[in-house]
């Protein structure tokens, strides 16, 4: 029977500034199809499609790629897993949990940080989501074709249409609550396997097996650079689920046991990825011998197949996927980091609204077209994701083996267990910026491959000087005591 968190279990007095009831600690009653159901929107969508693709791309026999994949992925079961338990036991969500390592005021900054990242890829999402609509409109109306010769803002008519549909859409599935955003990711990931299997299929017949393989390179490689390139694949996708991993306590904290989140990370993640990236191959390989070109983009593939209903229905298929990531990734983390920073005054739903409404402003089909704004952009905020893991982690891990203080969470009086100075841990900030002058300049930085490693460079970094400065590993000297509540 799954245990339901009960109203015992809420603060006895939070305090205002840093209290609502979308903070406060949630009702438990997820199981581990819904994490598993969470990680398949995360994977089953353009992006988790093409980077699948690229790495079997990269020279490296099949073995070799499954391989890498597959320690890539763990490495990601292992984060996830080590993420969701404090926010699984106390029921609060990520920028909650902050405020253990930075100080009740202080966990505004990696909430900010996790925020804005995610208006940038929210809007990004949205704009490749209603581009694939557009392609779509464009096939069953091609009178439509006269909408695309009038732009405004950089984008033409027709697609500030698909976009604005795509926003309502996105919009409305966000405001009923997360139980519909569970309910609609519990469809949309096997809706995605369905079409997936069944393109596989089809390529497979009109291509001959023969055609099928499991490298999508001309070239082999052999000896110390195959090694160097596993390597590379493995961080590559550990890196690419470092964002949504990093929130992921704002999922984890519905469920019922700590035991169903384990049993959905490990179905979600190195199963289902391994599976879903097999299918990647089979399909991307036959792309040549039937449409002449290698195609690594799923909507593009399925766009080329004669039936319109049968590309209709394909397409459909990723636009729902990529809805479903868009929400899982880039709506629920702003929604509750923005929240964070006015409890009072605003709600999870208004925090999830100015993240949408500030990804319009932002004209993603602008940001998208340039490369090096996105590279430079994005890759700031980005590379303080690994200094961030590695002071939350060690803080809870080992300043203070596990011990929450539940009361203490949501109290800004002098004295409290998270106050510190005036609400801000000044250890924790200067952990994030020796982590953050370390990995932001790797992640900006021309250096090839080892610019992947920026993430564990960075978070390596923070979590030595975090734990240093509260006492680890210094002779005759202790983390600060924390209380448990029990």
């Amino acid at each position: 029977m799954n245990r339901i968190k009960t109203e015992g279990q809420q603060p006895a007095a939070p305090d205002p500034h840093l209290y609502n009831e979308d903070l406060a600690p949630a009702r438990q009653d997820w199981n581990a199809y819904n994490i598993f159901a969470f990680w398949m929107a995360d994977i089953h969508s353009v992006g988790g499609y093409v980077l699948a693709a690229s790495l079997f791309g990269l020279g490296l026999m099949g073995w070799q790629v499954l391989i890498s994949l597959l320690v890539g992925i763990l490495v990601v079961q292992i984060f996830a897993n080590a993420v969701a338990r404090p926010s699984q036991r106390t029921g609060v969500p990520f920028p909650v949990i902050c405020r253990m390592a930075f100080g009740t005021k202080g966990a505004n900054v990696p909430a900010v940080i996790r925020g804005l990242i995610a208006v940038v890829w929210y809007g990004i999402q949205t704009w490749l989501a209603s581009n694939a609509l557009l392609l779509v409109l464009l096939r069953w109306f091609p009178g439509l074709e006269s909408w695309t010769q009038v732009s405004f803002v950089g984008l033409s008519a027709l697609g500030w249409l698909c976009f604005a549909l795509m926003w309502v859409l996105q919009a409305l599935v966000f405001w009923r609550g997360m139980d519909t955003i569970r309910r609609f990711n519990d469809w949309a990931g096997p809706l995605v396997y369905a079409v997936m299997f069944a393109l596989a299929g089809w390529i497979v017949w009109q291509a001959g097996p023969e055609n099928i393989s499991l490298s999508l390179s001309n070239q082999t490689l052999s000896g110390g650079e195959a090694l160097w390139q596993m390597v590379i694949a493995a961080v590559l996708v550990a890196s690419y689920f470092a964002g949504p991993t990093l929130n992921f306590g704002d999922f984890s904290r519905y469920c019922a046991t700590e035991k169903a989140v384990r049993r959905g990370n490990f179905w979600g993640l190195p199963v289902n990825f391994l599976v879903f990236s097999l299918i990647t191959v089979v399909v991307v390989s036959g792309t040549p011998q039937i449409f002449g070109e290698m195609l690594t983009d799923p909507i593009e593939t399925v766009a080329r197949i004669d039936s319109a209903t049968a590309a209709v229905l394909g397409v459909f298929a990723f636009v729902a996927a990529t809805i479903g990531i868009n929400i899982v990734a880039n709506f629920v983390a702003p929604a509750f980091d923005f929240s964070h920073v006015a409890p009072e005054k605003i709600s999870w739903r208004m925090g999830g609204m100015i993240a949408a409404v500030g990804s319009i402003f932002l004209t993603p089909w602008n940001l998208f077209n340039n490369p090096e704004l996105i590279h430079y952009t994005v890759g700031v905020l980005a590379g303080l994701i690994g200094p961030l893991y590695g002071i939350i982690l060690v803080d809870f891990y080992r300043v203070r083996r596990q011990k929450i203080d539940l009361e203490a969470l949501f109290s800004s009086a002098e004295g409290s267990t998270y106050h510190y100075k005036n609400g801000v841990n000044p250890i924790a900030l200067r952990s994030l910026i020796l982590g953050g002058l370390v990995s932001v300049p790797i992640s900006l930085a021309p250096l090839g491959d080892i610019s992947s490693f920026a993430v564990f460079f960075g978070g390596g970094v923070a979590a030595l000087a975090h734990g240093w400065q509260s006492g680890l590993w210094r002779r005759g000297a202790a983390g600060k005591p924390v209380t448990s509540r029990p």
